[in-house]
């Protein structure tokens, strides 16, 4: 399934009204999952379809070496293109977060997280995409 940045954008802008005041960033997301999950029943699915635009990748957990390279070098190897990186050191702790152009990638933004989960398992650490649309709107509620 491919979508659009526009009927992502759409999807998001209905479950806020469609919420009015009770809208929470967890509702709109579940509503939108939703939605999506309707509209992938009734799509035929196509393999080579990736999800277009840019997502947010968050990071974090305990300071471990090798955290920074391994999640850039899985995003080097699904093409995708780092655009902004924010990355801090508290105490023990690491936090990270990017942004990321997945246009090129031939990953979907599914297949991009089950790797991502790999890494996390790995450096025991977590690691969250979320697509670029969705984090504003959840974010403007």
């Amino acid at each position: 399934m491919r979508l659009t940045e526009e009927e992502i954008r759409r999807i998001t802008l209905s479950a806020i009204e469609e919420l009015g005041e009770n809208a929470t960033p967890q509702k709109v997301k579940k509503i939108v999952e939703e939605s999506l999950s309707k509209i992938e029943q009734n799509v035929p699915v196509d393999k080579t379809a990736h999800t277009t635009g840019r997502v947010i990748l968050t990071s974090f957990g305990l300071n471990n070496t090798g955290i920074v390279a391994a999640i850039t070098k899985a995003l080097s190897e699904a093409e995708c293109d780092i655009q902004d990186i924010s990355q801090k050191l508290m105490g023990e702790f690491f936090t990270m977060i990017m942004l990321v152009d997945i246009t090129q990638s031939s990953y979907s933004l599914k297949e991009l997280q089950e790797k991502m989960n790999e890494i996390s398992d790995e450096l025991k650490i977590k690691i969250f995409l979320q697509h670029e649309d969705l984090f504003r709107q959840m974010h403007r509620i």
